[in-house]
């Protein structure tokens, strides 16, 4: 359903247009067959667009001229699945590509029904992206009522599943007032206030269930640094990441800040130099993130797994190269 869903969102984006697409031209452009083309049009009109065509052998597709457009018929997982993928690229990419994720994520919540563009909303508005790590499941549902209380600064409660130190494995009722919702690769974090400890704490969204809202507003607060992204990968290198990776890399830091983002920390040496501090889950992402900074680097710290990594990935690498002459 979500492949369908997907496909025929960029049908319509493209109808929108509001040019004449030829049948096989626009088949092509979905990457689909014309029989399959043609049942997408037809589930277009099902939903009350008005797409007319042309047979024969010049035959094609054209949104009818004056058309009101009616929502476009998802639920919510496949509206948040939607929202998260499309801003994920917004955020991860450069240029043409990164304006045409921001102008389809624009489309997608414009043609969604009013609760779902609500909610939507309140999850583009509270989010902030520091990529790479790994992907437990987290329910649209638990995302998109923590994404609106935390836009509206209404206090909430919810169950959490501790991990590590003496409350290890039990689910705990918190009370907290939530600040920002931060992404670290693809796993989810509500950075908040817990009112019970009087403190600001980071839970990971897939060990939070039945969140609800309190209907008891709060003034925010000031996070500390001033960062959220920033404050919950901070904590993450105190309590889940394991790999530490020290680098002096020869080009200026503003050249490697644009590259690897917020996933790591770069201190200026002098105009030229700069110093490279990453921590992450697993060797891999530490490689691949000197990897894209795409200028020469010496290592001054870094664990036996990951110099097994870089050494494994060069020999691969050279092998490869070898290979292709």
């Amino acid at each position: 359903m979500a492949n369908t869903s997907s496909r025929t969102l960029r049908l319509l984006s493209l109808l929108q247009t509001h040019r004449f697409w030829a049948g096989p031209e626009l088949a092509d452009r979905l990457e689909v067959s014309e029989r399959t083309l043609r049942r997408d049009v037809e589930r277009l009109r099902e939903l009350g667009y008005p797409v007319d065509s042309v047979r024969g052998v010049e035959g094609g597709y054209q949104l009818g001229a004056g058309a009101t457009m009616p929502p476009l018929t998802v639920d919510e997982d496949e509206a948040i699945a939607m929202v998260v993928a499309l801003n994920g690229a917004a955020q991860l990419t450069a240029g043409a590509l990164s304006e045409a994720s921001v102008s389809a994520l624009s489309k997608v919540v414009q043609v969604l029904p009013p609760k779902l563009r609500r909610r939507a909303e309140a999850l583009r508005a509270v989010t902030d992206d520091s990529p790479f790590s790994e992907a437990p499941a987290v329910h649209a549902d638990v995302l998109a009522a923590v994404a609106q209380a935390t836009r509206d600064t209404e206090r909430i409660r919810f169950t959490y599943e501790a991990r590590g130190g003496q409350g290890a494995g039990e689910a705990v009722r918190r009370h907290v007032e939530p600040h920002r919702l931060v992404t670290v690769g693809r796993r989810w974090y509500l950075l908040g206030y817990d009112l019970d400890r009087q403190d600001w704490r980071s839970f990971r969204l897939d060990r939070l269930t039945e969140p609800f809202g309190t209907r008891s507003r709060f003034r925010p607060r000031e996070v500390p640094g001033g960062d959220a992204a920033a404050y919950v990968r901070k904590g993450l290198s105190r309590n889940e990441t394991r790999v530490v990776v020290r680098a002096r890399v020869q080009a200026p830091a503003e050249q490697v800040e644009r590259r690897t983002g917020r996933w790591a920390r770069v201190t200026p040496v002098d105009d030229e130099t700069c110093l490279l501090e990453m921590d992450a889950v697993h060797p891999g992402w530490a490689a691949f993130g000197l990897g894209v900074v795409e200028a020469p680097f010496t290592l001054e710290q870094a664990t036996p797994e990951v110099l097994d990594v870089l050494r494994t990935w060069s020999a691969r690498f050279a092998a490869a190269a070898d290979g292709a002459r």
